[in-house]
């Protein structure tokens, strides 16, 4: 048998406050609603290394997206102000929003759907305020204060030149990274040229676009060297939204209590389970790690993020002292309960098939709303007018190019036939790429064939090919006639 470490023999006792669960109070807070300040342990293991992978492969990615461009188009850059909006290298424009809606709705059933199913695995693996918070803030924390034993110390101690010192380059590194992090946010604005060009004519030449910039960096700074984990226990809807989604088959952190309880301390040749003692030594490792301040072993909990430092914990010292890893493991209610091993149930693929799904309906709706947008008015006040027998009316044209390569576009009249066309410049109109062309044509029919004095008429704009890119249906006016039977 494995001798225990001499921190798991004090079982954290005298480090850490009596575990509260969250139907007393949050992690974060003490009864009487005061802050309850978090010293997290450095968590180490299996599922710490892949997240940290992730989480540096999603830094390596935000920081880079900015510099990234197709066909000479931003990768993403989502510009209100000026009304610039691409994705994936795609130009979307104003006319496009209800694309972006229908996104924004299959994004959000995308969110429900993976929560029934997979719980909180967003909050701890992919999540920004996670991600900067553990891989970035935290580590700057540790590698300045030292681990969870030497915050504690240095927080109770006077202010001490060690402790002025100590605190004064974290929040100025602090400082630094927050304000590194808001210029590659304003880069997905308005471009890292335009940021750049920002920089180099200095503060107080574009006093706006500085003061924004300040008040953004304030707000990083606050959430990450102050406001924290509170982000994620008061703040963000998402923890509160789980506690309808999941249910006894969704996947999430859970403590197997059938197998941990009845938790005691840990004595070295001790049969436990003649003893009626569970797995859990009581020894509080998983509560010491945690960076919401909970227990897992009180049960599922809107604060827990899924960040597994409780399941790395645990399997530490699950090895340490001989008995199985597992005690704390992703799992379904159900499967902790009942105790059969989990599978992938059909309802499972179903949810996956249907995310799937909604993945393609999303690439679906970037990329297949086509090459142009073509309008046909007719200008205010105009009408029609008569001459050598036919009928010609005046007809407003805008044509959006949404494609990455120039357009040489000619216009048909295609329902009714037989109608001519006099272009005000020339036959063949060229529109640049992610530009707009305007310009004026009239469009005449023999009087024979104009029945009606409004009727509908769909005029169609095709590439040099002969391939119809759009179409628009208008109306064309002519003479009222009296129909007489």
């Amino acid at each position: 048998m494995l001798k225990v470490d001499e921190e798991i023999a004090r079982g954290g006792q005298g480090q850490v406050l009596n575990p509260e669960t969250y139907r007393d109070s949050i992690g974060t807070m003490e009864q009487s609603g005061k802050r309850k300040w978090i010293f997290p342990r450095k968590p180490k293991g299996k599922y710490t290394n892949k997240r940290e992978l992730v989480s540096y492969i999603l830094l390596v990615i935000y920081f880079a997206i900015p510099f990234i461009k197709i066909n000479g188009n931003p990768f993403f850059r989502f510009n209100v102000i000026d009304g610039e909006y691409f994705i994936a290298g795609q130009p979307f424009y104003p006319q496009d929003f209800f694309i972006l809606t229908l996104g924004a709705i299959a994004s959000l059933i995308f969110i429900i759907i993976f929560t029934i199913a997979f719980g909180r695995i967003f909050c701890g693996w992919i999540c920004p305020q996670t991600i900067f918070m553990e891989s970035v803030f935290r580590k700057i924390e540790f590698w300045i204060e030292g681990d969870r034993n030497k915050q504690m110390r240095l927080d109770r101690q006077e202010w001490d030149s060690e402790k002025i010192w100590k605190r004064s380059l974290k929040w100025s590194v602090y400082g630094v990274i927050s304000l590194i992090i808001t210029h590659f946010m304003f880069m997905y604005i308005v471009g890292y040229e335009e940021v750049f060009n920002i920089i180099s004519h200095g503060p107080f030449a574009k006093l706006t676009n500085f003061i924004v910039m300040i008040l953004f960096t304030s707000a990083f700074y606050f959430v990450f060297a102050w406001f924290r984990e509170q982000v994620c226990t008061l703040v963000c809807p998402y923890g509160r939204l789980q506690g309808v989604l999941i249910d006894k088959e969704t996947i999430n952190v859970f403590y197997d209590f059938k197998r941990g309880e009845n938790r005691s301390k840990w004595r070295n040749n001790e049969d436990r389970k003649a003893a009626g003692k569970g797995d859990c030594i009581d020894c509080y490792q998983c509560v010491v790690v945690c960076p919401t301040g909970i227990d897992i072993r009180d049960g599922q909990q809107l604060e827990c993020v899924n960040c597994t430092a409780c399941i790395d914990a645990c399997d530490e010292v699950m090895e340490k002292v001989g008995l199985p890893k597992g005690l704390i493991r992703y799992a379904s209610e159900k499967e902790i309960e009942t105790g059969t091993p989990y599978k992938f149930t059909g309802r499972m693929k179903g949810f996956a098939v249907i995310l799937i799904l909604l993945v393609g309906f999303l690439g679906f709706l970037l990329y297949n709303r086509g090459e142009m947008e073509a309008k046909f008015i007719k200008p205010a006040g105009s009408t029609f007018f008569v001459r050598d027998g036919k009928i010609t009316n005046t007809y407003t044209y805008t044509f959006l190019n949404k494609t990455n390569e120039k357009k040489i576009v000619t216009i048909k009249v295609i329902e009714p036939s037989h109608a001519e066309i006099n272009y005000s410049t020339v036959s063949k109109i060229t529109v640049d790429r992610d530009k707009i062309s305007k310009g004026t044509i009239n469009i005449s029919f023999p009087e024979a064939e104009i029945k009606l004095s409004k009727q509908n008429i769909t005029i169609g704009v095709y590439d040099m090919k002969g391939k119809l890119i759009d179409s628009y249906q208008t109306y064309f006016e002519g003479p009222f006639k009296l129909q007489i039977p």
